[in-house]
């Protein structure tokens, strides 16, 4: 790859390089007045990049991480005179500023603005454009993830600073889990260099601790799990206390409808303080999503309370216990399993202390009295001022505590040494319909081979016979003739790996070069007939009530390329899910863009068998205990729903050409493959002309 081909990622990813702030070039803070806009300091940055000056680059990006105030990302303190934005309290000066006078006769509130600049003098007069301020959050500070690419390691080679790259790579992974080249990247540093752990310069603090608590309490190393949920807790409070803060600032409009706004005096002051009332209601939702996500931990807050909950129990703190069972009944207060919980805690009480004293902790109960004092000020204001508000479900009991740690109601039936585990989980979250498999499989020739609990997951089944030896060998002469490098992957050869070259056709592009007569056209007809029949089957064999559309069809074939499979580590296609981004470390998969959401089941046909490597793999969440491992061979299929319940990828091709035809599925009519409905339209022609179907497609006297 040549330098300059990403100079966005590059750009964004070096303020992580330099330790020391304004070390060289560029205006610094108290220096003279204010930093320079970002856009400036963003063109510099890019033409210094295109220059081949790659420290310039690095300074340049250093300036615009400052005048974000992304000091924290270089890893080290950075001392800005007169800057109070680092430091949380500090920023509770954000609302001692009054509105002042206007400057403008057009709008009569950008003195707030010039106040708050004249508060913060080293901030930038200029907002960033929306490629430089892509990404970015307000939460008390402000926050814009990294974006490193491939172009970065090479600025990071020419500067020696390998660790540093690492940790700015992992930075973007964690806020981006669907990039496959920089996990891989990551792995083959962490493989080289024998550093198991790397950090995450983007990471909140108070998610790193509940993720450690949640950590040790899956351990059952309980008195860890408190220490560590406990600071989780008391940082989230003070994170929701500067969110808080930092919603007071001046009205903030979409791109340009600032110019069509003609509301007066005192519109604009409900405007205002509602968008601020709304912003301060959202900090809930703000402290539950993870840097670079979209979705919050669903019920983020009360886990804390119910993991709490049973870890003080299990060393003996039956006070503490009985108060953070009480905590997140505040939320919960029909939640079954943890009322049963609190009358246990009750009942070890009695006789040695009033248990009616202990009370839900005083934090909780303000939080949860304020969300729903401006839960009901949205909705007072929403109508009075005649626009639609809907208040979202921050508290769903869906995002429970997955384990089997409830204590029964009877004590006579507890052991010696404590109370008997019970078997019952908490709820899981619902699907949006009734999962079934078991189907027919339609066709006399197909073999059932495996079902979801011999492949040790959910939905899924692995089928053989799907086609014939002749009906592979016919396929494999079609891609031959139709493929192209890179086709699929968005023109790159190879996607996943730099050890594999991928080619890949769609089923439109078949059937027009066999309409063209550049391939067989019964032969180019086959691979839609053989698509049909898979899809055919999967709905079948998992008894969906309603049709299954083609979301995307795409022949594939993925070639070792010579000289480069020594010592190789890395997989053909890493861990992933279809419509979810994958996120090892936090046990979630997030169903949000760029993940293609609409998808629901997914199926690979095979095509061949003689190469080296190349087994289908199915995985745990955490991307790395492999639950199924499946040789490919000509006419076996895989298929299985496409969430995070199916976590799965390819391993290394190490030696020859790995040919598969790669389905994707959405019952879904609004996300049907447009060029599979073009291909329909084909084949209707076709048939129209008596260019009927080859003699190798599906006979429909197959069918049971």
């Amino acid at each position: 790859m040549t330098p300059g081909s990403r100079p966005w990622g590059a750009l964004l990813l070096l303020p992580l390089l330099l330790p020391a702030a304004c070390r060289a070039g560029g205006r610094c803070a108290g220096e003279g007045g204010p930093l320079e806009p970002f856009d400036a300091l963003y063109a510099g940055g890019v033409e210094a990049y295109y220059g081949g000056d790659f420290a310039g680059a690095a300074r340049a990006s250093l300036h615009l991480g400052l005048c974000m105030g992304l000091e924290y990302l270089v890893g080290v303190p950075v001392q800005l005179e007169n800057s109070p934005i680092t430091d949380g309290p500090h920023c509770r000066q954000m609302s001692d500023l009054s509105l002042g006078s206007s400057s403008s006769s057009d709008f009569p509130y950008t003195g707030l603005y010039s106040q708050l600049h004249s508060g913060f003098p080293w901030l930038s007069p200029s907002w960033p454009s929306p490629v430089v301020s892509k990404g970015c959050s307000i939460n008390c500070c402000i926050h814009c993830p990294a974006s490193p690419t491939h172009s970065v390691f090479l600025v990071l080679l020419q500067l020696n600073k390998l660790e540093e790259a690492a940790n700015a790579a992992h930075t973007f992974f964690m806020a981006n889990p669907e990039h496959m080249e920089i996990q891989q990247d990551i792995e083959n540093y962490k493989t080289t260099s024998g550093k198991v752990s790397l950090i995450d310069r983007e990471a909140k603090q108070h998610m790193e601790d509940y993720s450690a608590g949640v950590r040790h309490y899956d351990k059952e190393e309980y008195k860890l799990a408190i220490e560590f949920l406990e600071r989780a807790l008391q940082g989230y409070y003070s994170e929701d206390e500067d969110c808080q803060i930092m919603c007071e600032g001046p009205q903030r409009f979409e791109e340009h409808e600032y110019l069509d706004y003609k509301a007066g005096l005192y519109e604009a002051i409900a405007d205002h303080y509602m968008q601020v009332l709304a912003c301060k209601h959202d900090c809930v939702r703000e402290l539950a999503t993870r840097s670079g996500r979209i979705s919050p931990i669903e019920n983020f807050l009360p886990l804390h309370y119910d993991y709490l909950q049973f870890a003080y129990y299990r060393v003996g703190d039956y006070v503490k216990a009985l108060e953070c069972a009480k905590t997140y009944l505040l939320f919960h207060p029909d939640d079954e399993d943890v009322l049963e919980n609190a009358g246990y805690y009750e009942g070890l009480l009695e006789g040695t202390m009033d248990p009616h004293t202990i009370k839900p902790r005083k934090e909780a109960r303000v939080l949860l009295r304020r969300h729903k004092l401006e839960s009901h000020l949205l909705q007072v204001a929403a109508a009075g001022l005649g626009y639609a508000y809907t208040e979202p479900n921050y508290w769903n009991r869906y995002g429970a505590r997955q384990d089997e740690h409830s204590v029964p109601s009877s004590i006579s039936s507890e052991p010696e040494d404590g109370p008997r585990l019970s078997l019952a989980k908490k709820p899981m979250p619902k699907p949006d319909r009734e999962l079934k498999e078991g189907g027919p499989l339609l066709y006399s020739d197909v073999k059932f081979v495996y079902n979801s609990q011999q492949l040790n997951g959910t939905q899924r089944v692995l089928l053989d016979n799907v086609i014939s030896e002749e009906q592979c060998q016919e396929l494999h002469r079609v891609a031959s003739g139709i493929m192209l490098a890179g086709d699929g992957y968005r023109g790159k050869t190879s996607p996943h790996t730099p050890n594999e070259k991928f080619e890949g056709a769609t089923v439109l592009k078949a059937l027009k070069y066999g309409y063209e007569g550049r391939v067989p056209l019964k032969s180019a007809r086959l691979f839609y007939d053989i698509s049909e029949k898979a899809r055919r089957i999967v709905e079948s064999y998992f008894m969906l009530n309603s049709t299954l559309y083609f979301s995307y069809t795409h022949l594939v074939c993925r070639t070792a390329l010579s000289g480069q499979q020594e010592r190789r580590n890395d997989l053909s296609h890493p861990i992933h899910a279809d419509n979810c981004l994958l996120d090892p470390e936090a046990n979630e998969c997030w169903k949000e863009p760029p993940a293609y959401t609409f998808r629901d089941y997914s199926a690979l046909l095979y095509m061949n068998a003689d190469f080296e490597g190349g087994e289908f793999i199915f995985t745990e969440m955490d991307a790395k205990t492999v639950t199924a491992s499946i040789k490919p061979k000509c006419g076996r299929m895989i298929s299985f729903s496409s969430g995070g319940e199916n976590p799965h990828g390819v391993k290394a091709v190490t030696k020859g050409q790995r040919c598969a035809v790669a389905l994707w599925f959405t019952l879904d009519p609004l996300y049907r493959e447009l060029e599979r409905i073009q291909a329909d339209e084909v084949i209707a022609m076709l048939d129209q002309e008596h260019l009927g179907p080859s003699e190798l497609s599906i006979n429909p006297k197959d069918e049971l």
